[in-house]
């Protein structure tokens, strides 16, 4: 049975010339980027390539990316080092969106409960957006920080960031956005956007897992979050990982090269996934916006399953997917994602996400098409016996 991967929102394969570049490092450089002599010299060189090659692919200056461990430190590194640094001005308010990734809205809470924030969150309409009104409404002469996602990781909704930045930007405060999900398919410049905190995660886009990277704007205040060496220039200190870091500056030069095409060429996939199932499967519903939405993603409400059973189900027949964030998978509770677009918690159950990525194919995206209204109507007639 030919396996037919279709979760790159969950993570994306190492592409082979990133896994050579890095392999390259594990082989031939082993020195402490720290050190002075010719081996530290040479591994800071690799580092200091791929912290161009970051920035590069998003307008940034070098010296505004810092290296991270992946999307969750980055988020984590955001809103607590900028709410840090503000803390003397009294500035300990939190404005975030009710369907922030877990790494931004779990940290909001931690530091409400923790450290005295003030946390405002903002909902959602129907189709998964942020009304920029409703934020410019929450901010206030307290508020520290706004984050807005990009793009959310379940149901691929893009946010209005465009419009946010500027509210921020007038009341002076910094805005956060986490572009896990964007950086690598779509066009993200920050010298167009007014966004002052960017997350970005290698592994969204076939690079390795285990690294990432913030941007911070120049003059953004931000406190740093672990003591020691003083790596990063202080703001994430610890020795650097160097093939992964090069690893990251490969994935990012790629996806920036291959965006415009790719881009397009997944999003016919998705709009053919997302006509297929809606006119195969009865009772079958879109989460999230019609069109402004991830080129690869396409989310979907099925009534009369349940998640997790369609997903191992589908499985059984050699389809890889999700029933939403690869970080809560084992969870029986719908998506709040999903709940926060006003679906009942019955429906919301029976969420579906497949995202399709650089080698999904036009006969892998039909022959899913074909064996998933199988699947579900088995899975109600289980169901219906079973009542």
């Amino acid at each position: 049975m030919k396996r037919v991967y279709l979760d790159h929102a969950a993570t994306t394969p190492v592409d082979p010339e990133v896994a050579e570049a890095m392999a390259r490092v594990l082989r031939e450089s082993h020195g402490n980027p720290s050190s002075i002599y010719a081996e530290g010299r040479a591994a800071r060189a690799l580092v200091d390539q791929a912290r161009v090659e970051v920035a590069a692919a998003i307008g940034a200056e070098p010296a505004e990316i810092v290296f991270t461990s992946g999307g969750t430190e980055a988020d984590n590194l955001a809103l607590r080092g900028a709410l840090k640094a503000r803390r003397g001005d009294e500035k300990n308010g939190l404005v975030v969106s009710a369907i922030e990734h877990h790494a931004v809205l779990d940290t909001a809470h931690d530091l409400e409960r923790h450290a005295h924030v003030r946390v405002s969150v903002v909902g959602v309409d129907g189709e998964g957006r942020v009304d920029p009104a409703d934020v410019a409404r929450e901010i206030d002469e307290r508020t520290g920080l706004v984050s807005v996602m990009h793009a959310n990781n379940e149901i691929g909704t893009i946010e209005p960031i465009g419009e946010i930045g500027p509210i921020c930007r007038e009341r002076g405060v910094p805005f956060h956005t986490d572009a896990v999900q964007t950086v690598g398919a779509l066009d993200f410049d920050v010298r167009r956007i007014a966004v002052d905190l960017v997350s970005i995660n290698a592994h969204k886009f076939y690079g390795p897992k285990g690294v990432g990277a913030l941007y911070v704007r120049r003059g953004t205040p931000l406190a740093t979050m672990q003591t020691g060496g003083g790596q990063e220039k202080g703001r994430r200190t610890g020795t650097e990982n160097v093939a992964g870091i090069v690893g990251l500056g490969a994935a990012m030069r790629t996806a920036a090269a291959r965006r415009g095409t790719e881009s397009a060429r997944q999003a016919k996939l998705r709009d053919r996934i997302i006509d297929g199932v809606l006119g195969r499967v009865p009772d079958a519903v879109l989460n999230g916006h019609r069109t402004e939405r991830l080129p690869n993603n396409a989310n979907f409400c099925i009534a009369g399953v349940e998640g997790e059973s369609l997903i191992v189900a589908l499985d059984l027949e050699g389809f890889a997917v999700s029933s939403g964030s690869a970080c809560t998978s084992g969870e029986t509770e719908p998506s709040y994602v999903i709940l926060a677009l006003g679906r009942d918690r019955e429906l919301a159950k029976g969420s579906l996400r497949v995202t399709v990525g650089r080698a999904t194919t036009e006969a892998d995206v039909e022959a899913f098409l074909a064996t998933l209204p199988g699947v579900v109507e088995r899975l109600r007639s289980v169901a219906t016996v079973t009542v």
